[in-house]
């Protein structure tokens, strides 16, 4: 079973083909990915509760989705009732977007959003882009309970994903990237192991052959593929 924690569905401001659902169940159809895990673009550019409504509505047409709610740590009042009123109803964890929230994990505002997020008990996936990756795994160290997927795995310092790894054993891995190193995913998994490593794609920003291939390419037994593909994310996000 491939189960894709990080996905989107709605417009995005890139040229790629995005927006109609039909697009994004042929995807799902091309690639065998069974569930997948998405959120709204427009929840995570423009409006976290008008977009996390229209996931809301879409949910029902695609049985392969599952939602994860868009919080904004600068409105954690919104945040908190779409928490409440969508969690459950197809959504089964929560997105943050830093850099287009334009709030710093490190911040004040950011470890009371996942504080909020922790009191809910679901997974939260987050982008990390560079040594931000640390700051995300020092912040979940702090906080009993939460659970965290450092989204791309820091893009470009993935290699500081050990180092992450050992501060939070709460923290997940998924390493998505448009252009990404060969070996990477190998690299990462003789260090780390594979219990803590997720498959996510981007979707539909990214066809998810990019990201199929770099899992093929770290040619793992068959046992731990299968936990990265899916058994891992299922146990996680207790599908």
């Amino acid at each position: 079973m491939i189960v894709d924690v990080h996905a989107h569905v709605g417009d995005q401001p890139f040229d790629c083909e995005v927006g109609d659902l039909a697009v994004t169940s042929a995807v799902l159809d091309r690639h065998g990915i069974d569930c997948q895990l998405v959120s709204h673009t427009e929840a995570i550019f423009y409006d976290a509760v008008a977009g996390n409504r229209a996931l809301a509505g879409l949910l029902p047409r695609e049985p392969r989705l599952r939602g994860m709610v868009v919080i904004d740590p600068r409105r954690l009042a919104s945040a908190r009732r779409d928490l409440r009123d969508l969690l459950g109803a197809g959504f089964v964890g929560v997105k943050i977007h830093p850099p287009l929230a334009h709030v710093p994990i490190a911040a004040p505002e950011m470890r009371a959003a996942l504080e909020l997020v922790a009191e809910h008990d679901v997974p939260v996936l987050v982008h990390t882009w560079g040594e931000d990756l640390l700051d995300l795994a020092g912040v979940v160290a702090e906080l009993p309970g939460l659970r965290a997927i450092a989204g791309h795995m820091g893009g470009p310092a993935w290699r500081l994903v050990p180092e992450a790894a050992a501060r939070c054993d709460r923290l997940w891995f998924e390493p998505s990237l448009s252009r990404a190193p060969g070996g990477r995913v190998r690299w990462v998994r003789d260090r780390i192991g594979v219990d803590r490593l997720l498959f996510g794609t981007d979707a539909t920003l990214t066809d998810p052959a990019s990201a199929l291939g770099a899992v093929e390419a770290a040619r793992l037994p068959a046992d731990e593929l299968a936990a990265v593909l899916g058994g891992n994310a299922r146990r996680l996000f207790r599908l």
